[in-house]
């Protein structure tokens, strides 16, 4: 049982390439890991997939949650790193906070499923003679739901865990940043082509468009979505990609640190043109601190963000949050975009209030946390922000467990760094925090939370566990700062496993 659901209008069903793409990442996959390093073989199994397959598209399996582009290429990439890398994935984290919030996740489904056992009831009166009464509902939950939820909660944190396993080490560290800044040049020139053209790319070649294209036309012309859910994801990414760009022309030999700057001015314009003012102003004000200043600032200002991210949902409850003076700043700079921003704050403030009959552990599934028409049942609200979607399907406790996770490999760097020097951290640990509590930030606006996310998050984690394992062990501290600026360091990962 999928915990959303989008539905596509007939005449936008995705054509038979699409779904063939999505049949044949898993031999994508494995054909990946016998060519590449196994590092790189799990970026591009997350990242490609996530950049090239058609988004929408999904097989409805029975039993099973739906399978789209996410959960095919961390299932395919899971199993290709087990089974034809033959590399072992341990699951359970070293820290037992993390331990906690990891198996809150997964569980969380338990007291959601069983406080969500009622149907949802409503009744119609059409107006005809004689009047006819019309019964719809939306079911409750049961134990199908809850092995449902949980197999869906498992597949969510496989790039997690494959992140934690073989990129926890500077040469993983730097593959990452790398692999953002490469895939962030090569998609500018799809991106550019819909800025200048029309966002077509999805249609022409997997037959639907993904979502309202009036949503894609600003200011007088288009901005790009190619094969994302939305522009704003596409606007996001790029984001990601100027930030791994300025932490590449900081941290590159000076042969190459010029390229790297030039491309960084190019991402910055390629930026700008997709029009998303967010994602405009993350790049603006987190560049510079990537590029001048030093490590444990980056991560003290990446571990605030989160923070400030996480605290999101109390403080818009006691009115902290100044709502008004957001909108009329938002109004100074556009009337359209101030227009978008008050229908989030809106439909945020309904989906609060429902959310508060049930706080602690949710709604569940089934749309049951949306608002719906008394009458009829249908939904009359809109989730944009992937924070009021977790806070109402699994209340407190899911959405602790989940911005918990993300946030936990920032802090535990950050803390780290308290007990080391400067020069003793990756120079590609801060940037990934950083980039990482910005996407917990705008999570608060959109559901930008990817596979790839979760990748990078699992790749700090186990940077810092090694950080903080005995030096005794063999090889870990030196492993974990080894020089690799231009070649390919192994994990050696050996501990229990799946």
């Amino acid at each position: 049982m999928p915990i959303r659901m989008r539905p596509i209008r007939q005449e936008q069903m995705p054509n038979p390439v699409a779904y063939l793409m999505l049949m044949l990442w898993p031999i994508a996959c494995a054909f990946l890991f016998t060519r590449l390093p196994l590092q790189r073989a799990i970026i591009w199994g997350i990242l490609g997939a996530y950049l090239i397959l058609p988004p929408v598209a999904e097989f409805d399996l029975p039993l099973v949650p739906s399978m789209n582009k996410d959960s095919i290429a961390a299932v395919s990439t899971f199993l290709a790193c087990l089974f034809v890398a033959r590399k072992r994935v341990p699951l359970i984290p070293d820290s037992w906070p993390v331990r906690v919030l990891l198996f809150s996740f997964v569980l969380c489904a338990v007291p959601t499923v069983l406080t969500n056992r009622e149907p949802l009831i409503f009744e119609m009166a059409m107006q005809a003679e004689p009047i006819r009464f019309f019964t719809n509902y939306v079911p409750g939950m049961g134990l199908r739901d809850l092995l449902s939820i949980i197999l869906s909660q498992l597949i969510i944190l496989l790039p997690f865990f494959l992140g934690r396993a073989h990129l926890a080490d500077e040469a993983g560290l730097r593959n990452l940043v790398l692999a953002m800044a490469v895939a962030g040049l090569a998609y500018s020139l799809p991106s550019i082509f819909e800025i200048l053209f029309a966002p077509v790319l999805n249609i022409h070649i997997y037959g639907f468009f993904q979502h309202d294209f009036n949503q894609m036309i600003r200011e007088g012309g288009f901005r790009p979505i190619v094969f994302m859910p939305h522009g704003l994801w596409l606007a996001f990414f790029m984001t990601t990609a100027v930030l791994s760009v300025a932490a590449l022309t900081r941290h590159s030999r000076a042969k190459i640190r010029e390229r790297w700057a030039g491309a960084l001015i190019y991402m910055l314009l390629v930026l700008n043109a997709c029009k998303s003012l967010a994602a405009l102003g993350y790049g603006l004000a987190l560049t510079p601190v990537v590029l001048f200043l030093r490590r444990k600032a980056v991560l003290r200002i990446a571990l605030g963000i989160a923070a400030l991210a996480i605290a999101y949902p109390a403080l818009r409850n006691i009115g902290v949050i100044p709502l008004d003076a957001i909108l009329e700043r938002a109004a100074a700079i556009s009337a359209e975009r101030a227009q978008s921003l008050e229908f989030r704050f809106t439909n945020e403030e309904q989906l609060l209030d429902r959310a508060h009959l049930k706080p602690w552990f949710g709604w569940g599934g089934w749309n049951r946390n949306l608002v719906l028409d008394d009458e009829t049942g249908l939904i009359i609200t809109i989730p944009d922000g992937a924070w009021i979607i977790a806070f109402g399907t699994f209340g407190w406790l899911g959405y602790i467990a989940k911005m918990g996770l993300l946030a936990a490999p920032i802090a535990m760097m950050t803390w780290q760094s308290r007990k080391m020097k400067s020069a003793e951290i990756s120079d590609f640990a801060a940037p990934l925090a950083l980039i990482l509590a910005a996407t917990m930030t705008d999570m608060l606006l959109n559901d930008t939370l990817t596979p790839f996310t979760w990748l990078c998050a699992g790749a700090v984690l186990g940077y810092v566990e090694q950080l903080r394992r005995p030096v005794a062990e063999p090889g870990r501290r030196q492993q974990a700062r080894a020089p690799v600026l231009g070649r390919h360091v192994p994990s050696d990962e050996t501990r229990p496993v799946l």
